[in-house]
């Protein structure tokens, strides 16, 4: 496969999205477009088009099945009469449901320069390869989402037949023998299937009932065309690359990477295994904590199915990762937001809905039995003490930075625009969301401050607040997998006393995300209980994190002698106060975070910053996840605070000027080079060469290499004072 996935894609309008066959040498283009009208959530349809890649053979044979299922009450037949040779024409499918009421799908022939197999065979009298098969099944309900396995086992039967009856020294060619039987018949799931010779294209129209009048082809060209020129001025007016990639190679980049994003938007429904047992070894208290809680889990004894819920939400990858990740979800709806606020914040409700009783969200979104059957067994179950960090609050400051910057409203001509921006163009709107879900963001706030606390008074600790020291529940020797940082190296062996860097920083965004909530829906009392919260948090981080001799921030631990000491590993680790942006512009810690940025010989690469210095003892070691390579989640926060950074007065604005230049032009260039070279973007990136590894496709905060790319342009600023 030589990539695939969206060219352009806009959630309210439609795209255009290419596979890339290289193997089969072929291009599939899928152009899809909604099309306003009834009651029910309006029309679609689908223009499917496949061009030999330069390199097929002169006679290139395609196959292409499309189906299409009921899940739950509602009908759905084939209207066309039963035909052992198979349909000539467009197929003919009606349904109805009680969400969507009547609808009619069809399946079109395609124009008249569609060719198809000629006779080759004998077989080929009794099902002629330039006509349509069709195949009607009746599958249980739980079971249509297997309809792969469905359809194969289908061929296969057809395939013994053939076999069967001509034997395998005189069996038909793979074309004719890799059918599905003509069998239309009542059902809830109907296959269908063409098979081309050369260039083909055929379209797939839904028409809901309500609607004036049924999807025609010559309706679909007319929206496909329509929708190209809305997402072209679209995303020039809010998403254009910056210089110095204001360039057309990258503005086809970026459009592609944030059209994956969107693209792997989606809604979710299933049930989820939950260990609500509470055991007490779960609260993590004793020395040798984690083996304990290795014990309790291995017991099962309140594992159960919970649900069924729902989610939409945004993924991190469409092969690898189709489903939610709620520390990855705040990342994805940063470029969202500048696209479609409303789209946006009906995500971010969707998340909050999932909080239960106490305030927790877990982690992983394993929603159902097809969900579950792409992950490990051992990771299926949630745990409501286990945490994530809490990137959704990004996403508050965002709206709230936008509500405050009257400029920031761009007007465009789309149809839509008052559904995308109604938050920003009447902020009472913005007000009575934030309003609405408060009650939420206050439960889930609190849970944290429950739930993840760490210990300060046991332990004699100088530091400005006792209560304001946090510590990830569910480690291991191994991991803090709830951190997002998984191996990054910690104190060993895992104590109680621990105390974390990374989540008392996320402790103080989201505290202060939670004060301007306050603030913006005038809950005075709140504004004051989070102002306090806000100043402890900041006095502690230094307080209990800082370490004078190393000169960066460090996370605490409980030595042999009953003493707090730091554990310090430098990396992201080490300046995560200031990607979260608490670190002012006169803060004393500054210089030293940047100077730890800038140095190749610690975080600075070519290519990105590392995930951990090159001078530890870990770099590189076992699963080498977060112990070398380059993520962009973290990355993107360190562009942001530079720029922040650069762009207000203070000592260190220069300094922070060039690594921001720098930095920028990086992590572009590698990420648009690799997405040249390889055909895909990538989970991580190696520090060393810059090369795309571990998930290909991902396109999930990957693509936030679309928001740097929006950023300004200051390498003159930069230029002034000399290079980095």
């Amino acid at each position: 496969m030589a990539g695939y996935g969206w060219d352009e894609y806009d959630v309210r309008h439609g795209g255009r999205q290419t596979v890339h066959d290289a193997g089969n040498s072929i291009d599939i283009t899928t152009e899809f477009v909604k099309i306003p009208g009834g009651k029910h959530g309006g029309s679609w349809g689908v223009r499917v088009k496949g061009t030999p890649r330069e390199d097929a053979p002169p006679r290139l044979i395609s196959t292409v099945l499309f189906y299409a299922g009921m899940e739950g009450f509602g009908s759905l037949e084939v209207q066309n009469e039963s035909n052992d040779l198979g349909i000539e024409g467009a197929i003919t499918v009606k349904g109805s449901s009680e969400e969507l009421g009547e609808f009619t799908l069809e399946v079109t022939e395609g124009p008249d320069i569609n060719s198809h197999p000629p006779a080759s065979h004998k077989s080929y009298a009794d099902k002629p390869l330039d006509r349509t098969m069709v195949d009607s099944l009746q599958v249980p309900g739980e079971n249509l989402w297997q309809a792969k396995a469905l359809i194969f086992q289908q061929m296969k039967g057809e395939i013994d037949e053939m076999i069967a009856q001509y034997g395998t020294e005189n069996a038909p060619p793979p074309w004719s023998t890799f059918t599905i039987p003509n069998d239309i018949k009542e059902g809830n799931l109907h296959v269908v299937q063409k098979v081309f010779e050369g260039a083909f294209e055929f379209d797939i129209m839904y028409s809901s009932g309500s609607a004036d009048a049924l999807v025609t082809s010559d309706d679909l060209s007319g929206s496909i065309k329509k929708a190209t020129t809305q997402f072209t001025d679209r995303f020039t007016a809010l998403l254009a690359p910056q210089p110095p990639f204001n360039k057309p190679k990258y503005q086809d980049f970026a459009k592609s990477m944030f059209s994956n994003l969107v693209g792997g938007i989606g809604y979710f429904y299933g049930d989820s295994i939950v260990d609500k047992s509470y055991a007490p070894e779960y609260e993590e208290e004793n020395e040798g904590f984690w083996q304990e809680t290795a014990d309790a889990r291995a017991r099962q004894g309140g594992i159960k199915l919970e649900g069924p819920s729902e989610l939409f939400t945004s993924i991190p990858s469409r092969p690898f990762f189709p489903r939610g990740f709620l520390w990855d979800e705040g990342f994805h709806l940063i470029p969202i937001a500048d696209w479609d606020m409303d789209l946006t914040l009906e995500i971010v409700r969707s998340w909050f809905n999932l909080l239960d009783e106490d305030g927790w969200i877990g982690r992983e979104q394993i929603l159902g039995q097809e969900a579950r059957s792409k992950v490990p067994q051992e990771f299926q179950v949630q745990y409501p003490h286990y945490a994530n960090p809490p990137t959704l609050f990004l996403i508050f400051d965002s709206l709230i930075d936008k509500l405050n910057d009257k400029g920031s409203i761009k007007k465009i001509d789309d149809p839509l625009e008052y559904i995308r921006s109604a938050h920003l163009q009447k902020p009472d709107i913005a007000i009575d969301y934030l309003r609405n879900l408060y009650p939420l963001l206050k439960r889930h706030y609190f849970w944290f401050r429950k739930t993840q606390w760490g210990d300060i008074k046991s332990y004699d600790r100088d530091a400005f607040s006792t209560k304001e020291g946090y510590r990830w529940r569910g480690r291991d020797t191994r991991h803090i997998l709830t951190s997002g940082l998984d191996d990054y190296p910690r104190a060993q062996p895992p104590h109680p006393g621990e105390l974390h860097t990374d989540l008392i920083s996320w402790m103080g965004m989201m505290t202060k995300s939670m004060r301007r909530i306050a603030e913006t829906i005038g809950e005075a009392e709140d504004v004051t209980e989070f102002k306090g919260y806000e100043t402890a948090i900041i006095r502690n981080i230094d307080d209990l994190h800082w370490d004078k001799r190393e000169q960066t921030y460090c996370d605490a631990t409980i030595d042999d002698y009953e003493e707090s000491v730091h554990v310090c590993h430098k990396g992201y680790i080490s300046i995560f106060p200031f990607l979260t942006g608490l670190l002012p512009p006169d803060s004393p810690r500054l210089k030293a975070v940047l100077d730890l940025i800038s140095d190749p010989e610690e975080l600075w690469s070519d290519y990105g910053l590392r995930s951990l210095s090159q001078k530890d003892d870990f770099y590189g070691t076992d699963e080498n996840y977060w112990r070398s390579p380059i993520w962009m989640n973290m990355n993107y926060l360190a562009v942001k605070s530079l720029l922040d950074i650069a762009t207000q007065p203070g000592q260190h604005k220069s300094q922070a000027t060039k690594i921001y230049t720098s930095l920028r032009k990086n992590l572009v260039e590698n990420v648009f080079n690799e997405w040249e070279r390889t055909g895909f973007a990538w989970e991580q990136y190696n520090p060393e060469t810059g090369a795309g590894q571990r998930t290909q496709h991902f396109t999930g905060w990957t693509s936030l290499v679309v928001k740097i790319m929006t950023m300004p342009d200051l390498s003159d600023a930069g230029r002034e004072h000399g290079e980095l």
